[in-house]
């Protein structure tokens, strides 16, 4: 027999042991049920919804600024230099269905003009045979259209793209920074007067730029759903580069990003040789898709692929030859490439800090952002690239957002046409996802010194508004002062003839007047007749001397010695100055 078992048991310790776990099956048996208590007040309930509503609409505010400014902005300009070419171009895709215009720029971007070209109907003289130059102001001053119409309308579908390449900035930086970076990104992209300024125009840099930022957005998404993203980064990066061929620099980096984001979605462990492969083949896949892209823009505009260049094509020999005959795209657009480098072998004049020169130099576009950038923004901008390296868990998409700047920017600097921003349009567009990852840092001055820096460059841009173009920071002097430093799209593109039209009919009117403008708006159709300084004796020029400031920054001769001996009295846009004789 076995001894019994004994046990030494505290008197009432089973009891309440048995008594919790009884209450406890009894809870778990029952469903839960809300409190009988009294419900909260409506306004305790609210904020929830208030903060899910207040990101989206801080969206709309921003972007809605953006666009009010933008229009306002579009309305009152006159033709710049550059929109009559893209403009008649576009019509003449839309009426010809054929490739003859402008063919250094390829269509798509021109195609996004179209689409506005198109809803204005303008009457297109199919019987003209001049050049490029002469093509869009035939369109806009000799065809019987309206001018204001047909402009207006051929910006708005450039502007509603500045708009979306907006909203890529803010889920960009959402998606690094969270909803406050996502906004103070924004916030840096919807105040920027370069992006106002050329995002309201009939132009290509813009919409180049903001497709190749699209790409590297959905390369960065690719890392976790290459088989999405990759294919889709493809047809962005062939958006651009069917706008603008600028943007072939970008094409060895966005593959070696393409390749980079399938390598990091890899399956644990897999073999090296395999994942390489793979790598390799998201590459292809992107350039494949690219290229096609850049073929459907042209077939899109003329099915059979016809191609006959309204004026004679430069040889190109060499090095730069042979990479244009390897490029695997339609002759057109080698033959734009040609068309190109030929641009790129002529001495060009520049200006910068009241210098004016021969040629280029390298450090002319980082001088031009420096003057032309909010200062708020220049300190976000060192601060977001800092951030980018320093902070261990944003140093992966550091390459997806600095190196296709930093390449873009060098490719640009080695450029021979100094002559503004809007070749380097896309740094505000990357720096500003960037500058939204500052608010990473865990410091509790981080939050009121990023909003302190936005709200100055809000300021500053406001205060600018609506002469975007002629934009400088108050370090600089202000829009008054950048014909003192700069030139060309800088400050005086053509964009105030109209406003000039005002001004004479206010305060000149019945007095004579000689003009040297720098454009390419007819000024005689907006009702100014005055004779050019330049071709008579300098003893007869009395009267209103009116100059183009970017006419004024390269006078040399006659011009510049006209313009020493009058005196200044009024000036129209911050782009045109009016003299007295």
């Amino acid at each position: 027999m076995g001894r019994p078992r004994i046990s030494f048991r505290r008197p009432g310790a089973d009891g309440a042991a048995e008594r919790m776990m009884a209450l406890e099956q009894q809870s778990a048996s029952k469903p839960v049920t809300a409190p009988t208590t009294a419900p909260a007040p409506r306004g305790l309930a609210d904020p929830p919804v208030a903060r899910r509503l207040l990101v989206p609409l801080l969206v709309v505010l921003l972007l809605g600024q953006m666009a009010v400014a933008m229009v306002t902005t579009a309305v009152r300009q006159t033709p710049t230099i550059d929109e009559p070419v893209y403009v008649g171009t576009a019509a003449e895709y839309l009426h010809e269905h054929e490739v003859v215009h402008n063919p250094e720029h390829p269509p798509l971007g021109k195609l996004v003009i179209g689409a506005g070209v198109a809803l204005a109907d303008p009457r297109v003289d199919a019987s003209f045979t001049g050049d490029q130059g002469r093509l869009g102001r035939h369109l806009l001053y000799e065809s019987g259209n309206d001018p204001w119409r047909v402009m207006l309308f051929a910006r708005l579908p450039v502007i509603a793209l500045t708009l979306a390449f907006g909203l890529v900035v803010f889920a960009f930086a959402r998606e690094l920074a969270g909803a406050a970076g996502g906004l103070a990104a924004l916030g840096l992209y919807a105040f920027s007067p370069d992006l106002v300024a050329h995002g309201s125009l009939a132009t290509l840099d813009v919409p180049a730029a903001g497709f190749v930022l699209t790409s590297v957005w959905l390369l960065w998404r690719a890392r976790h759903r290459p088989r999405l993203y990759v294919p889709l980064a493809g047809a962005a990066l062939g958006a651009a580069l069917a706008t603008k061929m600028s943007m072939l620099a970008a094409i060895p980096v966005l593959m070696a990003l393409a390749g980079l984001s399938v390598w990091c979605a890899r399956e644990p462990s897999p073999p090296r040789r395999r994942a390489l492969g793979r790598a390799a083949a998201g590459a292809g896949v992107l350039v494949l898709v690219a290229i096609t892209v850049v073929w459907a823009s042209y077939l899109v505009v003329d099915p059979r692929l016809r191609w006959a260049p309204e004026q004679p094509v430069p040889a190109v020999r060499g090095l730069r030859g042979l990479v244009v005959d390897l490029l695997p795209f339609p002759e057109a657009y080698r033959d734009g490439m040609r068309v190109q480098f030929h641009f790129e072998d002529y001495p060009w004049q520049g200006f910068l800090f009241g210098r004016l020169y021969t040629g280029s130099l390298w450090y002319y576009l980082p001088a031009a952002l420096l003057v032309k950038t909010p200062l708020g923004m220049l300190a976000l901008w060192a601060a977001g690239a800092v951030t980018l390296v320093a902070v261990r868990r944003l140093r992966p998409v550091a390459p997806y957002l600095l190196v296709p700047t930093a390449v873009l920017l060098g490719t640009a600097m080695l450029g021979s046409r100094d002559f503004g921003t809007r070749y380097a349009v896309f740094v505000p567009m990357f720096l500003a996802v960037a500058a939204g990852c500052v608010l990473v840092v865990r410091r509790r001055w981080v939050p009121a010194a990023v909003g302190a820096l936005v709200l100055f460059v809000a300021v500053s841009s406001l205060r600018t508004y609506p002469y975007y173009l002629p934009y400088s920071n108050e370090a600089f002097g202000g829009p008054a002062k950048t014909h003192l430093r700069l030139h060309d799209s800088n400050v005086d593109w053509g964009q105030d003839l109209g406003r000039l039209a005002d001004r004479l009919r206010e305060r000149y009117r019945g007095e004579r007047i000689w003009l040297v403008y720098k454009g390419s708006g007819v000024p005689s159709y907006y009702g100014i007749h005055a004779s050019d300084p330049r071709r008579a004796d300098p003893g007869e020029v009395r009267g209103v001397l009116v100059v183009s400031d970017s006419a004024a920054a390269k006078a040399t001769g006659r011009l510049a010695e006209l313009i020493d001996s009058s005196r200044p009295i009024d000036g129209v846009g911050h782009s045109i100055t009016i003299y007295r004789r």
